[in-house]
């Protein structure tokens, strides 16, 4: 796929990659590669978590279901400190919808930059984004969803009467009600902003140094130099690899810890 893309050059070479396979115009384009991979995970998910329901053991559980049950016991700790015993049944499972969700469409970035979009350009597909998270579309609609249930849980726990006292009351108290409606709808709208940005500027950024490594043999013929630059290649992207599986799991676990808070803030009453 490189040495294809190689004629136009580096610039080319790096748009090809990050273009999405997309149909439509305008508001009303719709990213094909994100919605198959999005949603490819998400079942896989379902999958591999009825797999493991239906062989669960209590005497000598199998080594996915410890997996499982560590991650579930890591999240309802979560959950717990954040909520005590004021959680619904909903939180819960969100949050490990959310932690493995996410890193399942993280993982994505691991995967050789140049593998599928080149299976997909021999089956006539120009093409192909294969991270969802790299595409702020995704990271914005999840924010989104997590911002329309902290509304839900702010109305539902303090009703609407106490949900428009946050704004009017909140922070600075009954004497600066201008002040206050300001500044709280900006922190309130700075949430579900500063959640989906956060998750795509992180990932997007790895995805673009896996490129710019990619790079060092970009329609390399074989000579001297690229020996010497072929093991360069190799090295960086191993360690760049291992430093970025840190990085996708702990973007994961900030989207969900948000997750958790924003939705124990809705929880809380605010009392003035």
């Amino acid at each position: 796929m490189a040495a294809e893309n190689s004629g136009g050059g580096s610039v080319a070479y790096i748009q090809h990659h990050l273009t999405n396979l997309s149909v439509g115009e305008g508001f009303w384009t719709l990213n094909i590669d994100t919605l198959f991979f999005s949603i490819l995970l998400g079942a896989f998910l379902v999958f591999l978590a009825a797999r493991v329901g239906r062989a669960l053991q209590t005497g000598a559980p199998g080594g996915m279901q410890n997996v499982f049950e560590a991650v579930l016991e890591f999240v309802d700790g979560q959950v717990k400190d954040s909520f005590g015993g004021k959680a619904t049944n909903l939180i819960a499972p969100l949050a490990l919808t959310v932690l493995l969700w996410v890193w399942l469409m993280n993982f994505m970035d691991l995967i050789p930059v140049d593998l599928l979009p080149a299976v997909a350009h021999g089956l006539g597909i120009e093409h192909l984004k294969i991270v969802p998270t790299t595409d702020l579309n995704t990271t914005m609609a999840m924010a989104l969803v997590v911002f329309a249930l902290t509304v839900f849980y702010n109305l539902k726990v303090k009703g609407v009467g106490g949900y428009i006292k946050m704004f009017l009351f909140h922070p600075f108290g009954k004497f600066f009600i201008p002040v206050n409606v300001v500044m709280t709808a900006i922190e309130e709208l700075a949430k579900p902003i500063s959640l989906g940005l956060r998750l795509f500027g992180n990932m997007f950024a790895g995805e673009l140094v896996f490129l710019l490594i990619a790079l060092l043999t970009l329609g390399a013929t074989f000579s001297a130099a690229l020996l010497i630059w072929f093991p360069l290649q190799v090295v960086l992207d191993l360690a760049w690899l291992i430093f970025h599986i840190l990085v996708i799991t702990l973007q994961a676990f900030i989207f969900m810890v948000l997750t958790i808070v924003y939705l124990g803030m809705a929880h809380t009453d605010i009392e003035h």
